[in-house]
């Protein structure tokens, strides 16, 4: 069992980490519920393994749990989403005090969390994330939000869980794709400021793909603590220290849009892309060994997730990328900062970047 600190003034919560913890849910989520009943927000997919066990125990411990069950994908990250989960929860009668419940992977805690900010001006919720990838990244921190035309994550605000709960047990039914998409945002951990972790990756990641429980309690619970460390910094990416989350997702939201927020390409493979796009975006500029970004391109290879342009199946011109990017919610004066790299574990904000370069590079990379 760990047990990870968020610590922000006033908005602080814990995430436990423990194998099974979904077997007794009610014994770790009592304590951060104020009434007895919950509203649970799932989709399809999860609620299939997991929302009738939750709720069985969580009745058998006096809570009531009042459902509501969302198409799994991307699309009900959406306008549409939001208006049909908060139109549900206002029938059901929900209130500022309750709580609720996102069940799933980042599309239902990233849809549950901006629902609970805006109903009646904000109520409580926790997370507990079923995909890697929400649990390494999205269910901590509090960035909600839904997609819109324009762009991904464009509306939205900063709200912090009351709790989350982390059982990397449930990995063991996760779709091998959506296991490896996850572990993109791992590895990433370790390219922001962790060589050590990133070293880690390369001895370990064959193991984690193969759902080794060692090696998963492990890489979560490193990568939840790292970023808890930097959120505690910069809790809404006012410093920029919180920006250096986001490395390879200027590239990879481009990507992204290019392929439609689709199946095509999801979330985790788009940022693994865009992570080697970056490294060797920073060969470019003279300022990261063209070894680092090899190494980079290698180790993504071989965990079979997308490592360029090409093995992301993206064939659209720099500038048409390009376009897309100028979406992206860090644009700034019309300028676009960059997450760059001097090495392996050196990640930095670069404000200095010419995007027609960008897109010479990208047609290059191509």
């Amino acid at each position: 069992m760990n047990r990870i600190a968020v610590n922000l003034a006033g908005n602080g919560y814990e995430i436990l980490v423990e194998p099974g913890a979904l077997n007794t849910p009610s014994l770790h989520l009592a304590p951060h519920i104020s009434k007895d009943r919950v509203f649970v927000v799932t989709d399809t997919n999860v609620a299939a393994k997991w929302l009738e066990p939750l709720q069985a125990d969580l009745q058998k411990s006096g809570v009531k749990v009042i459902h509501h069950v969302l198409p799994a994908g991307e699309h009900t990250k959406s306008w549409a989403g939001l208006e049909e989960l908060t139109d549900w929860l206002l029938a059901e009668g929900a209130e500022r005090s309750d709580t609720l419940v996102a069940l799933g992977g980042g599309v239902i805690g990233d849809l549950t969390g901006f629902a609970a900010a805006i109903l009646k001006r904000g109520c409580h919720f926790i997370q507990i994330p079923t995909s890697l990838l929400a649990q390494v990244d999205s269910s901590v921190g509090g960035k909600t939000a839904i997609n819109s035309r324009a762009g991904k994550n464009l509306i939205g605000r900063f709200n912090q869980p009351k709790f989350v709960l982390i059982d990397p047990l449930v990995l063991n039914s996760l779709p091998d794709r959506e296991l490896r998409a996850g572990y993109a945002e791992v590895i990433k951990y370790g390219l922001i400021n962790n060589t050590a972790f990133f070293e880690w990756c390369e001895q370990n990641g064959a193991a984690l793909l193969k759902r080794d429980p060692e090696a998963l309690s492990y890489a979560i619970t490193q990568s939840v603590q790292a970023k808890a460390n930097i959120v505690a910094e910069d809790e809404k990416e006012l410093s920029g220290r919180r920006a250096l989350l986001n490395l390879g997702h200027t590239f990879g939201h481009a990507l992204e849009a290019e392929t439609g927020y689709s199946s095509e390409l999801v979330h985790g493979e788009a940022v693994a892309a865009g992570m080697a796009l970056a490294f060797h975006y920073s060969v470019r500029r003279g300022h990261c060994d063209e070894s680092d970004a090899r190494r980079i391109e290698s180790h993504l290879k071989s965990a079979g997730l997308p490592h360029s342009l090409k093995s992301a199946s993206v064939k659209a011109s720099g500038q048409r990328l390009v376009q897309h990017m100028l979406h992206d919610k860090k644009m700034t004066a019309g300028n676009l900062p960059f997450l760059l790299a001097n090495g392996i574990g050196q990640t930095y904000l670069a404000d200095d970047v010419d995007l027609d370069d960008v897109a010479a590079f990208l047609d290059l990379a191509g």
